[in-house]
């Protein structure tokens, strides 16, 4: 009981979450890459404000999280500039 308790706060992991944990973090930078490009697309044919205004804010956090210019990324998301946006993706791939 005990160590399940230790479990449930997240102070150990099996070995199969650790080689979960491990993988996710080798191949973040992939996976933030794949996001942002998805987000580019769908800012594309999204027509509905508030999801549009959602996609923003998660490009934001995305590109901010691939370590770009945050005053670059700051500038474009306030702009709502989609082809700067979609460049800066370019770039960081």
């Amino acid at each position: 009981m005990e160590e399940a308790a230790k479990v449930a706060k997240g102070q150990f992991h099996t070995p199969y979450q650790k080689g979960i944990i491990k993988r996710y973090y080798e191949n973040k930078d992939d996976l933030c890459s794949q996001k942002l490009g998805e987000i580019v697309s769908d800012l594309y044919l999204e027509t509905k404000p508030a999801r549009v205004k959602q996609l923003w804010e998660s490009a934001e956090t995305a590109l901010l999280n691939m370590g770009a210019n945050k005053v670059r990324v700051a500038k474009i998301v306030a702009e709502k500039n989609l082809p700067a946006l979609a460049k800066l993706v370019e770039e960081l791939f």
